[in-house]
């Protein structure tokens, strides 16, 4: 049995993540890990502490590597420490040790960046303001090209982002899988 190709899905604060992520795991026939940012933001009523932050990225690698057992040809993952890493930097001006070695680590053979078109939509205790999602989106861009790592930055409707993600894992995946 392969190991399911697992697919990074990263992007700022209320740009469509999770939604992108919901769907293409419903077109494909497969799981996602959703972000666990959100589960510990509802459960604790509050945003993380920096100590927390390396907890949070670990917590969401154990749900990816448990998913990963459910999968099929592709694994939807809602965030990975490369974004707790950025929000790190974004929020305290730096990114522990532990935390760092996790974000360097980026062991996805596809990428996928979410873009900030949609509407922004506040949601209380996680998401601050259109502003900082757009300084967090340029950050991620910024990084992922300083690290030159591929990525398919997907824009507009959900459908058009479904199409181009899907043409980003027409080359990913083998030709059987594909043919959804």
């Amino acid at each position: 049995m392969t190991q399911a190709a697992r697919v990074a899905i990263l992007g700022a604060e209320s740009s469509g993540k999770s939604t992108l992520a919901a769907a293409l795991a419903i077109r494909y026939d497969t799981v996602w890990v959703p972000e666990y940012l959100r589960e510990f933001v509802e459960t604790e009523k509050r945003v993380p502490f920096e100590h927390e932050q390396c907890g949070i990225a670990r917590c969401q690698m154990e749900r990816e590597r448990a998913a990963a057992g459910c999968a099929r040809a592709v694994l939807f993952c809602d965030t990975t420490p490369f974004m707790t890493a950025i929000y790190s930097q974004v929020y305290w001006g730096r990114v522990d040790a532990q935390l760092a070695a996790l974000d360097a680590v980026h062991g996805y053979p596809l990428t996928l960046v979410a873009a900030p078109d949609g509407p922004w939509v506040p949601d209380g205790l996680q998401r601050d303001s259109a502003a900082m999602r757009l300084a967090v989106h340029q950050a991620v861009i910024d990084k992922l090209e300083r690290r030159a790592i591929g990525y398919t930055l997907v824009s507009g409707s959900l459908e058009q982002r479904i199409a181009q993600a899907g043409q980003a894992l027409d080359r990913l995946l083998p030709r059987q899988e594909n043919n959804r």
